[in-house]
């Protein structure tokens, strides 16, 4: 706020003392919270519809996804962007549940779609492929366990890919 650089700066907070990136000046607080993030599980008919985001390497599929404008709730955030990503319309929706993605500093709030429509993909999204639901591997993390927990609810006990195949020989990502 006054343009001096923040530091690690130790208060009183609720629950006990907080180390929080402070301003020694003016007092300023940066708080990073964890940004929620709206994921669609988007069905068209039996099948599930999975992007390639066109900025990623490789060609992994995942949900879509995207982040609510203000004075927009979850449910309309979602609608909008499924719509805009693939130009489908969402007949309905069902809320899966919120998942923790710390290595984003994310929330994930995760739905399951029901969507009709012709695929038109935006510029963000390189390509897409349909899934059948059990033909899914979820990956270890974030969107995945929403997926894993969204096929459970289906009947379908989820596969999930291991650490290497999603990530070769690196370390496993905090």
């Amino acid at each position: 706020m006054c343009a001096e650089p923040l530091a690690w700066i130790p208060q009183m907070e609720d629950g006990g003392e907080k180390l929080r990136l402070r301003c020694p000046s003016c007092g300023y607080t940066h708080w990073n919270n964890p940004t929620p993030v709206l994921a669609g599980i988007v069905q068209v008919g039996d099948e599930i519809l999975l992007a390639r985001n066109a900025a990623w390497p490789g060609r992994r599929f995942a949900l879509i996804t995207g982040f609510m404008e203000a004075g927009e709730s979850p449910e309309e955030g979602i609608a909008r962007e499924i719509a805009e990503e693939t130009n489908l319309t969402v007949s309905a929706l069902k809320l899966v549940g919120a998942y923790e993605f710390k290595r984003m500093n994310q929330v994930i709030i995760a739905y399951h779609a029901m969507a009709e429509g012709e695929v038109r993909l935006s510029p963000e999204l390189a390509e897409y492929k349909m899934y059948k639901p059990e033909d899914i591997i979820c990956w270890p993390a974030g969107t995945g366990y929403a997926v894993g927990d969204w096929l459970r609810s289906i009947g379908i006990e989820p596969r999930f890919m291991s650490w290497e195949e999603r990530y070769g020989n690196q370390d496993k990502p905090a």
